[in-house]
């Protein structure tokens, strides 16, 4: 009987894996909104708890609170910028098309100023501005790639607004049974892992709980900071570029190819004032708040080196579309963690930032 036991328990182990990857299987279509939907209860799971004590323990009615929160935080304004993204986006080249027919265009004077290229530079633009043709099809041949990619982007913005309604649908079950879905997941852990079960369960919810604070804390930060700067420039379409700041923020480098842009439109506009002052914004308070809060934010969890950052946004992107921007630094965070803490090596990234916030 005895010599049976390891064959048993080989058996056991080969079901329940057979099982999990069927059960993969059938949840694969909604696997990125189960997810992100865990992500964001595990991050305000603390919340959620202190909203429960107010409501004295009305579980269900403290976990629609949450799910309308999300709502209004997330889906409301995505929802509004991926409706009027296409009109913008005709709009905006509609004006550019009869920019070029019917104002008369000439390159900045400075531009000759330019060592070694500004004179040639210079030459090629006035001999292509002198054939509004030529003008015509060369920006035909730019502006239609650039107006299919953001149509496309406006489809991704769609989709992921799909996918975050399933989310919130999702989180509010998760919310509500999530006590019940805690002791299960600790029985689960404790009996595969053993003693480290609890050790890695916190490295967990610690490290998902710092990078959601970071990537969602920063982005929020930022799009407001932007938005009043946008405003204030008298820049358009101010919640759709709000929206950009907010997306490309989850990528390094990202929110000065908006701002920036923002800029260069305002000094072709002759509004150089006003283009430096969102130069200006844009540097200093724009990304200041990168460098502020989202060390604050990140230092409660676990932080990832740039390329791991970078690729977890670019890979979560492509496997999951929309939402993977969110999903895929986490699961590299969370891996991350876990090694770092199997290994016996300390986050230096954590550490460092640790280290900025005392001093």
């Amino acid at each position: 009987m005895e010599q049976q036991r390891p064959g048993r328990n080989y058996t056991r182990i080969a079901m329940v894996i057979l099982l999990t990857l069927g059960c993969l299987y059938v949840l694969r279509p909604f696997l990125p909104a189960i997810l992100f939907a865990a992500a964001v209860a595990i991050s305000s799971w603390p919340l959620y708890l202190r909203l429960l004590t107010r409501l004295n323990g009305q579980r269900t009615i403290a976990a629609l609170t949450m799910t309308l929160s999300l709502t209004l935080l997330f889906i409301i304004p995505l929802s509004m910028v991926a409706y009027n993204l296409g009109d913008d986006v005709a709009r905006g080249f509609g004006e550019l098309r009869l920019l070029i027919e019917h104002r008369e265009l000439a390159p900045p004077t400075w531009l000759r100023d330019i060592p070694l290229v500004g004179p040639s530079v210079e030459t090629y633009l006035n001999d292509l501005i002198a054939s509004r043709e030529q003008m015509l099809a060369l920006a035909q041949r730019m502006l239609e790639p650039a107006r299919h990619w953001l149509v496309k982007g406006g489809l991704m913005l769609g989709t992921g607004v799909v996918q975050m309604s399933l989310a919130a649908f999702v989180s509010f079950f998760l919310y509500r049974d999530g006590n019940v879905l805690l002791s299960i997941i600790e029985v689960t852990m404790r009996k595969v892992m053993g003693e480290g079960a609890e050790s890695i369960q916190a490295t967990v919810s610690q490290t998902v709980r710092g990078v959601m604070y970071g990537l969602l804390g920063t982005a929020l930060a930022q799009a407001i900071v932007a938005a009043i700067g946008f405003a204030i420039a008298g820049v358009p379409a101010v919640p759709l570029l709000s929206v950009l700041i907010f997306l490309t923020s989850l990528i390094p480098f990202g929110p000065p190819l908006v701002w920036g842009g923002a800029a260069l439109w305002l000094f072709a506009q002759g509004e150089t004032g006003w283009s430096i002052f969102m130069t200006v914004w844009g540097a200093v308070l724009i990304s200041g708040v990168d460098n502020v809060v989202r060390p604050m934010l990140i230092s409660r969890g676990s932080s990832l080196p740039f390329l791991l950052t970078l690729l977890g946004v670019l890979g979560g992107l492509i496997a999951f579309g929309f939402i993977g921007m969110f999903i895929g630094p986490v699961l590299l965070a969370v891996g991350y963690s876990l090694m770092s803490e199997w290994t016996g090596t300390e986050d230096p990234i954590v550490k460092h930032d640790e280290e900025r916030i005392v001093e």
